[in-house]
């Protein structure tokens, strides 16, 4: 039996949202590690603020944390090992979320060739080091297409699979939607859970559903926002002028249209919705919480208004009290960068019971679920017609990339 206390160590913690999530389900957190100094500062504050966990109300987020603001790569095994551990400590969970912007729809996608790429084989490292029970990696759905160097789609997760079983550990692999765990919020990503020996414990099933009648139904925007107090009125952006005319207009669920984009089967272009100018559906889950200061619109009272910070960090499930250090942008943008909460718990608890489990077998990885590759099959056809005309256009206008990014 897996009898030492349940723990983990969080690896680009951002703001602490998994760090939370882990902490609910009854993990202490060792430490977090984080470069970005806002992260930084919003986990000590609400560390200092000793908030009590409402799923256990004798302990408090972040007790004897150790916060750790640096690069992953300047930590060792030393850095995060408990006061008085001994030499066989190890982690139940080692858990992190690698910068995803190279591998996100809404980035650049330079995939390995941008530095935060190659931040995983930092991750694989450490596990190298720690040895943990289980590890839990999560990143964008982006990243079961993301093309290596040979240009293969799906070569990039084929790596970081490599990387880790290299050291050990099988792996298992599977893109979960919140909304389906949940949480008010549509917010798919990929997650990884490996283990050394034992059991490769299966991914948390659904408990909600928009169509499955067995299941639970989704829950919706309004409902997470009837339980909030009233917005302060600093933090509420209202438009003005034609663009206010022109959102009011929109049905709930739509958005003002981006400017098509040209491709070798679409010579007219093919529309998407503008990122900052979607008015949500308040019946349903929002769309995924973003990185940035331009939230979906709703309607109140008082007209239209975009969702405020702290409403989208309930969304994203923060704790109700989580204090956000750094500028409006900035909080934005912790919020958005964070692991969705419920999908968090879920898969905690799953690694917390896991951990009890007896067993010294050796694993091997199982293959990837059926839709990564379908997903990835798709991408290949996709690229065979408009990867070319993409690359045309891209040499032609160096910028396209970057205005593409931004719609």
């Amino acid at each position: 039996m897996y009898d030492e206390p349940l723990s983990v160590v969080d690896l680009f913690s951002g703001a602490g949202g998994l760090t939370a999530s882990f902490e609910r389900a009854g993990f202490h957190s060792v430490a977090t590690v984080e470069l970005d100094s806002d992260c930084v500062a919003t986990l000590r504050a609400n560390q200092s603020r000793r908030l009590p966990i409402d799923e256990n109300r004798d302990r408090v987020f972040l007790d004897d944390t150790r916060i750790l603001h640096c690069d992953v790569s300047d930590v060792t095994r030393a850095d995060v090992v408990p006061r008085g551990a001994g030499p066989k400590w190890r982690p139940t969970v080692l858990a992190g979320g690698p910068p995803c912007q190279p591998f996100s729809f809404a980035g650049l996608g330079q995939g390995l060739r941008d530095g935060r790429g190659q931040l995983f084989r930092e991750f694989v490292r450490l596990a190298a080091e720690l040895r943990p029970r289980f590890i839990l990696f999560e990143n964008v759905p982006g990243l079961v297409t993301a093309r290596c160097a040979g240009g293969h789609p799906g070569g990039v997760l084929q790596i970081i699979q490599h990387a880790f079983e290299g050291i050990g550990y099988a792996c298992r692999f599977n893109l979960l939607n919140s909304a389906d765990f949940g949480a008010p919020q549509r917010r798919v990503r990929l997650y990884m859970i490996a283990a050394e020996r034992g059991i490769l414990p299966q991914f948390p099933e659904p408990s909600h559903s928009a169509s499955d009648e067995r299941l639970l139904p989704w829950a919706s925007i309004r409902e997470c926002l009837e339980r909030l107090p009233v917005p302060d009125e600093q933090d509420i952006v209202r438009p003005s002028g034609r663009r206010a005319m022109e959102l009011l207009r929109l049905k709930p669920g739509t958005g003002l249209k981006s400017i098509g984009i040209v491709e070798a089967n679409r010579p007219s272009g093919h529309w998407g919705y503008r990122q900052d100018c979607f008015r949500a559906d308040e019946s349903l889950p929002s769309r995924t919480i973003r990185a940035a200061s331009t939230p979906d619109w709703i309607v109140d009272a008082d007209g239209m208004r975009r969702l405020t910070w702290r409403e989208c960090a309930a969304l994203q499930d923060f704790p109700a009290d989580w204090t956000f250090c750094g500028s409006a942008a900035s909080r934005f943008r912790q919020i958005g960068n964070a692991v969705q909460g419920h999908v968090g718990l879920r898969v905690a608890h799953m690694l917390g019971r896991a951990a009890a489990d007896a067993g010294d077998m050796a694993l091997t990885s199982p293959p990837w679920p059926g839709t990564f590759h379908r997903r990835v099959s798709y991408t290949a056809a996709e690229d065979r017609v408009n990867g070319w005309h993409r690359e045309m256009a891209k040499r032609a206008s160096p910028n396209a990339e970057r205005r593409r990014a931004s719609v």
